[in-house]
């Protein structure tokens, strides 16, 4: 359902991601862990198609990403880091609008909307301004945005930064509740988020994808891996 082949991203001489090669299949959850600056978030905009690669391929259920954006679109919800909401609309407004420029007709959007604010828990807030809402609030908002077209493929970019502990579980809740029907790829620089959410790891650093498997070992391994790897990092 994703998939990155060789995905390189050269700005100059810098070398934003070199020679990233993953793939994710139907239903499953993984993290894109690494820490600030390895990557992550231009690797997540080559595969949806926001970047052109330099060299190599991005594909979303099956499609091109490059040369067939929009059929790749049609399966894709994209959630980006402190993604963009226009303040002056609430939630209701919003969602009417973003159903409508995709066109889903007029029975099917009122029922969408009903089931993305049920299950975003956005009930409380429905009708107000999204300026005035709480960070954790305007991330489900993003949230029920991306998944009105009933997408079969989420990309979600630091979903939980920002945001307070009792925001961070609630997110983590939603994001359990969507991963039992969706493909997920969701980065993160925080292990806890992996043992949360995730059944798998892609761990990214300097733009580069880890040889080492991160599938195995126990979260202590896990945390102990991943500290040294980001010290060595920070030394450089």
């Amino acid at each position: 359902m994703i998939e990155a082949v060789n995905l390189s991203k050269y700005y100059g001489d810098f070398a934003a991601i070199d020679n990233v090669s993953f793939s994710i299949e139907k239903g499953e959850v993984v993290a894109f862990l690494g820490p600030n600056g390895a990557g992550k978030s231009t690797t997540m905009k080559l595969l949806t198609g926001y970047l052109s690669a330099t060299k190599g391929a991005a594909r979303i259920a099956g499609h091109d990403m490059a040369a067939d954006r929009i059929a790749g679109s049609r399966h894709l919800g994209y959630l980006p880091e402190n993604g963009p909401l226009y303040p002056d609309m609430s939630p209701r407004s919003l969602l009417r609008f973003f159903g409508e420029s995709r066109g889903i007709p007029e029975g099917k959007l009122r029922e969408r909307i009903a089931e993305v604010v049920e299950l975003c828990s956005l009930q409380a807030v429905y009708g107000k301004p999204i300026g005035k809402l709480s960070k954790g609030y305007r991330q489900r908002v993003g949230m029920a945005q991306v998944l009105l077209h009933e997408p079969d493929v989420l990309i979600l970019d630091e979903p939980t930064a920002g945001l307070d502990p009792n925001q961070i579980f609630e997110v983590r809740q939603t994001l359990k509740q969507i991963g039992k029907e969706k493909t997920i790829l969701l980065s993160t620089h925080i292990l806890q988020e992996v043992e949360a959410v995730a059944s798998r790891v892609i761990f990214i650093n300097e733009g580069r994808l880890s040889k080492e498997p991160w599938d195995s070992g126990t979260q202590r391994d896990l945390n102990a891996r991943f500290r040294e790897l980001t010290k060595a990092s920070s030394q450089k």
